[in-house]
């Protein structure tokens, strides 16, 4: 019965998660930087990764095999619950999609260093093969960002 109870509170977190993650504060987008240097975290990042020859725009930007959309629904059933404290939480997640289509490089950086470390994880745990991003048809190192906030809905009394 105990071993029950787990299971739905586990997937009731989950579904939770997810709804939180999808409907209304799930915001998530390319952000768009003409250089890596004017990145916001770029003195953070440089340190964490390796940004030789790497790109923000491209003539054709990286894409995950069918499309953002269902980028956004497996990151969200990748990423680990954690237990927030704060009412909001903003996260700047990095990746390099590498010449051959693979991430390598994750790194994350934002208000909740357990928010940033899950979402790092979650991108790492997405190990699938992306269409490279090209400049004059050829395959380029590509940098995707995109900030991730989550906010608590406050009950009312």
């Amino acid at each position: 019965m105990l071993l029950k109870n787990n299971q739905i509170f586990y997937s009731m977190k989950k579904v939770i998660l997810f709804s939180v993650l999808f409907v209304s504060t799930f915001l998530f987008s390319q952000t768009d930087y003409s250089s890596v240097s004017q990145l916001p975290d770029y003195v953070v990042l440089k340190k964490k990764m390796k940004l030789d020859n790497v790109v923000t725009k491209a003539d054709t930007p990286a894409e995950f095999p069918g499309g953002m959309d269902n980028f956004r629904r497996q990151f969200a059933e990748k990423m680990d619950i954690i237990d927030v404290k704060s009412n909001s939480i903003d996260t700047r997640v990095y990746f390099i999609v590498e010449k051959t289509g693979y991430v390598r490089s994750v790194a994350a950086t934002g208000s909740d260093k357990k928010h940033s470390d899950a979402a790092e994880a979650a991108v790492r745990r997405l190990f699938v093969k992306w269409k490279p991003a090209t400049i004059n048809g050829e395959p380029v190192r590509y940098l995707y960002t995109f900030p991730l906030t989550l906010k608590k809905k406050l009950k009312s009394s």
